[in-house]
C-alpha cells in the first residue's frame, strides 16, 4: 500500500553504492550552496572570564576585571559588605573593571551576565577575598574643614603621616566634585607627606564641593597601604577678595567683585628682612580673638633687643611666618602715612573688627609694595604658582574638571606633543607657624 518494495522478509533492500555515492554527492552540492566563509551552523560558545576568581589575599591595589569574547556584558554587580562596587564598561561592552582599589581583609563577589551571537546567555558567579593590611598610612584632611563655608581661594589639603612614594596611585583616588564645572590640579608638598588642590581660577561663588578620597586599598608606600576612604564636603560663599598696599597704606576690601570698603593700614617697616611684609597672593588661613604676640617664634626670644610679646585683638592669619592683620591702636596715627609693623598688617580696631566678621577662611588677601615675596609653602601661598608650575607638581602632570559627576583627566594644551611632566623637586620644608608683633 506504502509503494515500497520489500524483499521476501520483509526489509526494505540495501542501498546500492551507486545510490550512496549519488546521494554523497548530493549532500556535498547541497553544503557547498552557500560558500566557504557560511557561519558554524552552532555559534561558539561565550567566553566569560572574573579576575580574580575564588581567591585568597589578592592585593587590593589589584582590579577586578571582567571580559567576554564573542559576546556582550549585559550585567556585572560585584558586592562586598553589603556595598556595592563601582566600575566602568568599555565601550563595546567587552570588559567591565573596578574603578577604585579594593578593601583591604575584605570578601568580595562577583555575578556577571553575557549574551552570546545567538541571544543565549551564560552567568558566571565568583567569590574571593582580599589580603590584610598589616602596614598602614593615616591621612588626615588639614582644611577645609567639614560643612564650612569657605572664599573662593580655599585649597584643599590632604596630609599623610609619612612621604608618599607612590603619588600617581594616591591622586588616581582623589575624585573632586563641584557643583559648577571648574577646572584643577593636585600638587605635591612637604616632603611628598602634603598633597594639594586648587582651581585654575578662584571657585565661583556659591559653589558646593564635595572630595571623595578612595584611599583605603591603595599602596600609597612600598611597604603599605591607606587604610582609610575621606568623604568632604563643604561650600563656596560670597566672593570676598582684599589688596593691601605697603606704597598707600590702604586695604581696599571687595564683595562678588565691588568695592565695598578702603581702610588706612600700616605695615612691616621693613628695616630687616623679618619685619616685611610677604608681597604676593595670601588666603585668610584662621582668626584669633585675642592673639598673643610673640617675637620668639620668629627668631628673637627674650633678651633679643626687639623682644616683644602682647596680645592682639580681632587677629586674621594670613601666613605661617607670623602675619596678621589684625587692630592695632598703637598705631593709629602712622595707619594710612606710614610703615611701622613688625611685619603684621596693623588697622584701627572698630576697621579691624569689621574684617574680623567678614572673612571667610581662603579669601585671597593680596599684598603689593614690598621686595619680600611670599613664598608658595609659607602658610596657603598656593596661588604664588602660576598654573604651569602648579600642574607640574602633579604626579600625573595633568589637571582635572570637577563636576557634579567627579574629575576627569584634562591633558594641558601645553602637554599635546610631550608625555606627562615629572613633578617638580619638592620646596624646601614648610616654615612653621608663628605669630609676629604687630
Amino acid at each position: 500500500m506504502n509503494g515500497g518494495v520489500r524483499n521476501p522478509e520483509g526489509r526494505r533492500p540495501a542501498r546500492t553504492a551507486g545510490a550512496m555515492a549519488a546521494a554523497a554527492t548530493l549532500a556535498a552540492a547541497a553544503a557547498g550552496c552557500s560558500g566557504d566563509d557560511a557561519e558554524p551552523v552552532r555559534p561558539l560558545p561565550i567566553g566569560l572570564s572574573v579576575v580574580p576568581h575564588g581567591a585568597t589575599g589578592v592585593p587590593p591595589e589589584n582590579p577586578i576585571v571582567v571580559r567576554v569574547h564573542d559576546g556582550t556584558l549585559q550585567n556585572v554587580t560585584v558586592r562586598s559588605g553589603g556595598e556595592q562596587v563601582e566600575g566602568s564598561l568599555s565601550g563595546d561592552r567587552g570588559e567591565w573593571r573596578s574603578r577604585w582599589a579594593l578593601t583591604p581583609g575584605a570578601g568580595y563577589e562577583v555575578m556577571a551576565t553575557a549574551m552570546g551571537r545567538d541571544g543565549r546567555t551564560r552567568t558566571v558567579t565568583s567569590r574571593f577575598t582580599t589580603r590584610r593590611v598589616t602596614q598602614g598610612i593615616e591621612v588626615s584632611v588639614e582644611a577645609p574643614n567639614p560643612g564650612e563655608t569657605v572664599g573662593i581661594g580655599m585649597p584643599i589639603i590632604l596630609r599623610f603621616d609619612r612621604p608618599v612614594t607612590d603619588k600617581a596611585a594616591v591622586e588616581r583616588a582623589l575624585e573632586v566634585r563641584s557643583s559648577r564645572r571648574v577646572e584643577g590640579a593636585w600638587h605635591w608638598f612637604a616632603e611628598d607627606q602634603s598633597v594639594v588642590f586648587r582651581p585654575r581660577r578662584y571657585w565661583p561663588a556659591r559653589t558646593n564641593v564635595r572630595l571623595i578620597a578612595h584611599l583605603n586599598g591603595v599602596r600609597a608606600v612600598r611597604d603599605g597601604y591607606a587604610t582609610q576612604d575621606l568623604d568632604l564636603r563643604f561650600r563656596i560663599g560670597e566672593a570676598h577678595t582684599s589688596v593691601a598696599s605697603a606704597r598707600t597704606h590702604r586695604m581696599v576690601v571687595y564683595r562678588n567683585g565691588r568695592k565695598i570698603r578702603d581702610f588706612p593700614i600700616s605695615m612691616g617697616k621693613g628695616t630687616l628682612r623679618k619685619y616685611t611684609t610677604t608681597n604676593g597672593v595670601h588666603l585668610t588661613m584662621d582668626k584669633g580673638n585675642p592673639v598673643i604676640m610673640d617675637s620668639s617664634t620668629v627668631g628673637c626670644p627674650p633678651g633679643c633687643p626687639d623682644y616683644y610679646r602682647q596680645t592682639v585683638y580681632w587677629s586674621v592669619r594670613i601666613s605661617n611666618s607670623g602675619e596678621y592683620v589684625h587692630a592695632a591702636p598703637w598705631s593709629v596715627g602712622s595707619q594710612g602715612r606710614a610703615n611701622v609693623s613688625h611685619g603684621c598688617v596693623n588697622m584701627a580696631p572698630e576697621a579691624a573688627r569689621w574684617f574680623y566678621n567678614f572673612s571667610y577662611r581662603g579669601d585671597p588677601y593680596t599684598v603689593t609694595g614690598t621686595d619680600r615675596e611670599l613664598e608658595p609653602d609659607n602658610g596657603w601661598g598656593y596661588w604664588q604658582l602660576g598654573w604651569r608650575k602648579w600642574v607640574a607638581g602633579s604626579a600625573l602632570g595633568q589637571s582635572v574638571m570637577a563636576g557634579p559627576e567627579g574629575s576627569t583627566p584634562v591633558r594641558p594644551r601645553w602637554q599635546a606633543q610631550r608625555p606627562p611632566a615629572s613633578p617638580s623637586p619638592s620646596p624646601s620644608a614648610a616654615i612653621p607657624s608663628a605669630t609676629r608683633g604687630g
